[in-house]
């Protein structure tokens, strides 16, 4: 049995476009794996903590192979639990709003805290980087009031390609899309119709996650 772990980045429950194309996600996945598992990380209902000097400290005390203070041991303690929630999921869907032509900061301190040396990548002098959360595939659910798919937009969309970089630096290469936008352009059919097209899309994706 599998677990499949969905990271909430939008507040707004119901009327979030990205959540509700994940909801879709979930129903047509749950249909095709009733066997396996669904939890649900909504990070404005998490205690995410704030990333102080003590876990900075902590951080670069690992990277230079160095012991940590108690303050340290303990702040890294937290950071190792937060992280554990989420590495311990073998499947990972990720409903991604954007935000000022990025990802929301809850979302944004979330990563802080658990892409971690030891945890979430290795460092090599000889290799650099390797993410260490590999061999799992993930689903990202983005959405953005206008289009960005496009030049000149395109400069312009600034959660897609982050959001990507963090997850590929992790080891995720089994990463798949889709673009819910835009939301708040059109009239409410045109609307409709898009959320229509990218929920048929969602239920596709989820059978064969």
């Amino acid at each position: 049995m599998a677990e499949l772990l969905h990271v909430v980045a939008s507040p707004r429950n119901e009327r979030s476009h990205s959540r509700k194309v994940a909801d879709i996600f979930i129903e047509s996945y749950v249909l095709k794996h009733p066997g396996d598992s669904v939890r649900t990380l909504n990070l404005w209902e998490s205690d995410i903590p704030g990333f102080d000097r003590f876990m900075i400290n902590a951080k670069y005390k690992i990277m230079h192979g160095q012991d940590h203070a108690p303050e340290e041991a303990a702040a890294w303690r937290k950071i190792t639990g937060i992280f554990e929630q989420f590495a311990g999921a073998d499947k990972y869907l990720f409903s991604v709003p954007m935000w000022n032509f990025s990802i929301p900061y809850k979302l944004k301190q979330w990563i802080d805290v658990i892409c971690q040396p030891g945890l979430a990548f290795s460092f090599s002098p000889d290799t650099g980087y390797s993410g260490l959360v590999t061999g799992k595939p993930a689903a990202v659910i983005f959405s953005s009031g206008g289009a960005y798919g496009n030049p000149p937009f395109a400069a312009m969309d600034f959660a897609k390609p982050y959001f990507r970089a963090f997850l590929r630096f992790a080891g995720f290469e089994n990463i798949s899309e889709i673009a819910v936008e835009p939301t708040m352009m059109g009239s409410r059919e045109e609307i409709e119709k898009m959320l229509l097209s990218k929920k048929e899309e969602a239920g596709n994706l989820a059978k064969d996650f």
